[in-house]
């Protein structure tokens, strides 16, 4: 941590068009994966160039960058581990994010200067499994998903101070105890400790009787149920506590979500952490914000009791669309975009800039890169010209709000459910 502030925002970077957000909307430190190693291989990686690149941008803004490598490996991946390591010390990697005691002292071997965090994936939950840590050369522990809020103010009272403390704070959570899953390998053949996970739990089950094969029985009177879904987590009315329980940096969970996710739930905890640093309240508008990105029906995780499951389905809903991205923008407001959706002009947008509150506005009059009026902007990725309410900064998203049914299945039942949490 260093100093700068005694709660750190960390954000998923999938790709560097994420990265690029989350550092852009104010992360204090992004995690990230190299080509191997990491627990989601779904996600973007970073090759050798691209790591370098990376870590360049974030350190020009002093922003710390922790890279996985927290799969359980076999020994022929180990094998290859020292060379990888190696390259990211060259890189500048603040950070590698491990699970395996032998990655820890490779990594303590190979890439000195970087810092070691223990992952999730080992499910530390005690104060004696977190000082161990810590003697091997652990500089952090990131917390098992599973512990409460008592919990973890009673391992950082028996641990030393300057072991740093991560905890999830929002997004997806597993089934299973701190990701350690066979559930994917056995059914699909893809390991989720590799970084595979095909995510069955997920999918919806029914039973299929003994004299009856072929023939689908419903689990429940409702139909077949989601028997493993899990909800997902938010803790952004929970920062004060989660500092005053003794974390030290605040996880988001995401890698595979998009750039604009990426971008505005790093404003809205960005927001929370720096209210929660200053005791003040946290504003409504926040709280808006990661309710209206996508997400299944959230949960204060384990940190208040039992999440509870979500058994009617597993699909997202989302308030919004993103209609365009800025590229530049004058003092005038005249912007130049790239656009994402079809809008028109008259079209009721909104707003999303690098620390400030969501604006509505109407959009204007819309030109092509020629200066001619376009009418409705449909072509993916073409360059518009369209003036602002605001001088906007690069990177700021226009969004339209979506109709009542294009939200989600079931969404006003699932918000409903969530907020009685």
């Amino acid at each position: 941590m260093d100093g700068k502030r005694p709660l750190e925002v960390l954000s998923p970077a999938g790709d560097m068009e994420k990265l690029t957000m989350a550092v852009t909307y104010g992360a204090d430190a992004v995690y990230l994966a190299g080509p191997g190693y990491g627990m989601r291989a779904g996600a973007g990686t970073f090759g050798p160039e691209d790591m370098a690149r990376a870590v360049l941008f974030c350190h020009g803004r002093g922003v710390k960058v922790y890279v996985t490598v927290n799969t359980i490996p076999t020994d022929e991946q180990m094998d290859a581990l020292p060379a990888y390591l190696e390259s990211l010390e060259a890189a500048g990697a603040d950070g590698l994010i491990v699970s395996d005691v032998g990655v820890l002292a490779l990594a303590k071997k190979y890439a000195p200067h970087a810092a070691v965090h223990i992952s999730t994936q080992a499910g530390v939950m005690n104060a004696v499994t977190a000082r161990a840590f810590h003697d091997m050369g652990a500089s952090r522990v990131v917390l098992a998903r599973e512990m409460s809020l008592e919990q973890i103010a009673a391992l950082r009272a028996r641990t030393p101070r300057e072991l740093e403390l991560e905890a999830f704070c929002h997004g997806a959570m597993c089934v299973s105890f701190s990701g350690r899953c066979v559930l994917s390998n056995y059914l699909t053949g893809r390991d989720a400790n590799q970084g595979a996970c095909a995510q069955p739990c997920r999918w919806r089950y029914h039973l299929i009787e003994e004299k009856r094969p072929g023939e689908l029985m419903e689990l429940t009177e409702d139909g077949g149920t989601y028997l493993f879904n899990s909800r997902d987590m938010c803790m952004i009315d929970h920062v004060p506590e989660l500092m005053a329980a003794g974390v030290t940096s605040l996880k988001i969970e995401g890698r595979t979500k998009s750039a604009y996710y990426a971008a505005a739930v790093t404003n809205a905890y960005r927001h929370a952490a720096d209210a929660a640093m200053a005791g003040e309240p946290l504003a409504e508008v926040w709280r808006e914000e990661v309710y209206s990105l996508s997400h299944r029906p959230y949960s204060t995780g384990f940190y208040f009791g039992q999440p509870g499951q979500y058994t009617d389905d597993a699909r997202y809903f989302s308030r919004y669309d993103v209609m365009a991205v800025v590229e530049d923008c004058g003092g005038d407001g005249h912007a130049v975009l790239t656009q994402r959706n079809r809008f028109s002009p008259g079209d009721g947008l909104e707003l999303l800039m690098p620390g400030a509150e969501p604006m509505a506005f109407t959009a204007g009059d819309i030109f092509d890169a020629d200066g001619a009026p376009v009418q409705a902007a449909s072509h993916p990725k073409m360059e518009l010209h369209m003036t602002l309410p605001v001088q906007a900064p690069r990177y700021s998203f226009l969004r339209k709000r979506r109709t009542e049914e294009k939200q989600g299945h079931g969404v006003e039942r699932a918000l409903k459910m969530t907020r009685d949490c």
